[in-house]
């Protein structure tokens, strides 16, 4: 190989790289995410300088079915979102993921810094239930329950602020933070940056609320009960199409 096809080669390894090069586009991708109120230490513990806690001490925790990917496939993912403040504008930074299939861990690790650690996410519907359950290693470490499509955000005049999906939209596209750290050959950091992208033409397909649960156990290699369950806000179910862009570098902390 000579320099430029080197540089051509969308990933590791060169043989047969893990992912295409992106844009990534996500068909029918399926959102169930839980929104509770945590604890403040733990959060502030989470959120890397120089992000701040949003108000309300709130955690997102999302599962996501994603069963047509470009470049990735077809896979589920489960974890740990904290809503925070960046130089005062609203953001998502992304604390613990963890999925089932490996172009989408090593490309997401390798490019946007996404805390990626594979486990057995599930999403699905039992009769009356849309479930979320992960596991790591076997053992259950969060389970999400919400009643299933009881109340439609589009359609349901209560829901006014909902009713244009743009405003979903809105919500789906937000900022979102993750920290990349990858060492150099010697061990020592040589990227740590903080890194930002916001998820683009988007298609809303569905939207729901509902009442909601989220039942977390302590396991040491997927810590998401490090962030207790104080009050359960609410529950929401969003169906779209939805592209990945590449992201940004807002902060390096090398500099």
């Amino acid at each position: 190989m000579n320099k430029d096809e080197i540089l051509a080669v969308s990933g590791m390894p060169a043989a047969a790289p893990s992912y295409p090069k992106g844009p990534y586009r996500f068909i029918n991708r399926e959102y169930f995410i839980i929104t509770y109120e945590s604890d403040p230490d733990a959060i502030r513990q989470a959120l890397p300088e120089p992000l701040m806690p949003a108000k309300g001490n709130l955690i997102a925790y999302e599962f996501i079915k994603m069963p047509d990917s470009s470049g990735f496939g077809d896979y589920m993912e489960s974890g740990v979102v904290i809503p925070c403040l960046f130089n005062g504008e609203e953001a998502n930074f992304t604390c613990q993921m963890y999925l089932d299939d490996e172009p989408p861990l090593t490309g997401g690790r390798e490019i946007w810094g996404f805390p990626k650690k594979y486990g057995n996410p599930q999403l699905k519907v039992i009769h009356d239930t849309l479930t979320g359950i992960l596991k790591y290693d076997e053992e259950m470490v969060a389970m999400g329950t919400m009643s299933y499509k009881t109340e439609n955000l589009i359609a349901n005049p209560l829901h006014a602020e909902m009713c244009d999906p743009s405003k979903i939209i809105e919500k789906l596209t937000k900022t979102q933070i993750n920290l990349k750290l990858i060492p150099g050959v010697d061990g020592k950091p040589e990227i740590a940056k903080l890194v930002a992208y916001n998820m683009c033409d988007a298609t809303i397909k569905g939207a729901w609320s509902g009442h909601a649960r989220l039942h977390l156990v302590p396991h040491v290699n997927a810590p998401v009960a490090d962030f207790p369950v104080k009050k359960i806000i609410g529950g929401s179910h969003f169906i779209a199409d939805i592209t990945l862009p590449y992201g940004r570098v807002i902060h390096d902390y090398l500099k």
